[in-house]
């Protein structure tokens, strides 16, 4: 079900990501965006920050993505989880096995802690994340300004290691 990503993935990658802007409840970016302007973030992951395809059948139908947090050796134990979703298969369950998944791979990373960057108002993400063991670990109050309104971007962390 989840495998590495292929560059030949990103242009489900990006299908599926623009597939959030238009809610204002996922994503900052506020408008479509090209596989051209992914390539080199997707370049930019590697064998220590992977990103995964769940494919049904032949089919991407939803991708999560390691980041390193701020960049500085210190912190190398510590990413950010990203998850997206095809439309058509949200509320599956899909959610929950991604999370697992990741926390699976985190292991074999040698990540210890986890992070979330949720747009507070996302409900159904926060509500994925703390059933998983997330917990809020900080709120940065308006941060984005979207069509004029100002949004909360709540930060979700989980300790894997005791």
């Amino acid at each position: 079900m989840f495998v590495p990503a292929q560059i030949e993935d990103l242009p489900s990658i990006v299908a599926i990501y623009n597939q959030t802007i238009p809610s204002r409840m996922v994503t900052a970016d506020t408008e479509l965006v090209s596989v051209e302007s992914r390539r080199q973030w997707f370049l930019s992951h590697n064998d220590k920050r992977p990103i995964y395809v769940c494919k049904d059948g032949d089919k991407v139908v939803g991708w999560l993505s390691f980041k390193s947090f701020y960049g500085r050796p210190a912190y190398e134990q510590t990413v950010e989880v990203a998850i997206y979703l095809c439309e058509s298969v949200r509320g599956r369950g899909l959610g929950k096995l991604s999370l697992a998944f990741a926390e699976q791979q985190a292991h074999g990373l040698g990540v210890s802690n986890l992070l979330a960057f949720i747009f507070s108002h996302n409900t159904p993400s926060m509500q994925l994340f703390k059933q998983a063991g997330f917990s809020q670990w900080g709120e940065l109050p308006k941060v984005a300004i979207m069509d004029g309104q100002s949004y909360n971007l709540t930060i979700l962390g989980k300790c894997l290691v005791d």
